[in-house]
């Protein structure tokens, strides 16, 4: 165990290193990295690789054509590409926990919260990766309304089918790293994580208008440096704590599908 600790240590080090290089990662994003990457090498070899599947896939489509999805959502999203650590926790702090309780008490109940938390944020990320790209602009998962790229709730045809590759992708991943023996639940509940997250994101999200540009946002200050304002939404329910629903949801529904 102290072994294989120690190389966990080295491993997702080195990994969160080069994020970090790359502008993938923040400092605070590379240390909550490396510890979700620690709980995962604890839990066993097959959930690591799991997990660097996950990380190295899912930075491959954040690269992929970064200044193009930049010019389109950079006003309205809150964070840009380099991930802190709010962001890091938020998408796989319930899969952190759920496999250190999988590996402590050899309940594979837990198993099913972990797939279905990472399967989950798998797709989401990939449907936002992809879906920002599209040549035609969102729509409300609410009122089908076209809204502008990058809008919390907005859905397109590209990105739901990239929200499906992602939480298959996972559940085949899982499969062949021997932690799941269907894939099943997995793909189900990362479907499931990632619907939740757009219902969310158009309906109790934070959303804020600035005044100088006429425009809604997520961010406090806009790229003009005007504060904005709450005008919908839950103050303080904001993109982080949407994300952790997703995931969140997406290990309840594993959990119930696998039973």
């Amino acid at each position: 165990m102290i072994d294989r600790a120690i190389a966990g240590l080295v491993l997702a080090g080195a990994l969160a290193a080069v994020s970090w290089r790359n502008r993938s990662l923040s400092s605070g994003g590379a240390i909550a990295a490396v510890a979700v990457g620690l709980a995962a090498t604890l839990a066993g070899w097959g959930w690591a690789v799991l997990l660097i599947a996950f990380f190295v896939a899912s930075t491959a489509l954040s690269r992929y054509r970064r200044a193009a999805r930049d010019a389109r959502i950079g006003d309205i999203v809150e964070k840009g590409d380099e991930r802190d650590a709010a962001q890091v926790l938020a998408n796989g702090g319930v899969f952190a926990v759920a496999v250190l309780a999988n590996a402590i008490t050899g309940d594979p109940n837990w198993a099913a919260v972990a797939l279905g938390a990472l399967a989950a944020a798998t797709a989401d990320t990939w449907a936002t990766e992809i879906g920002t790209l599209a040549g035609r602009s969102p729509r409300s998962i609410i009122s089908f309304r076209v809204v502008e790229p990058g809008t919390s709730g907005g859905v397109t045809v590209p990105g739901t089918l990239a929200s499906a590759a992602g939480a298959t992708f996972i559940g085949a991943a899982a499969l062949a790293a021997g932690v799941a023996a269907d894939a099943t639940p997995v793909i189900v509940g990362g479907l499931a994580g990632s619907f939740a997250d757009s219902l969310a994101g158009a309906t109790v999200q934070e959303r804020r208008w600035c005044d100088r540009c006429s425009r809604f946002t997520e961010r406090r200050m806009h790229s003009c440096g005007n504060p904005t304002r709450v005008t919908r939404g839950i103050p303080g329910l904001r993109n982080d704590l949407v994300n952790v629903l997703c995931t969140l949801v997406g290990a309840g529904v594993a959990l119930i599908v696998g039973w």
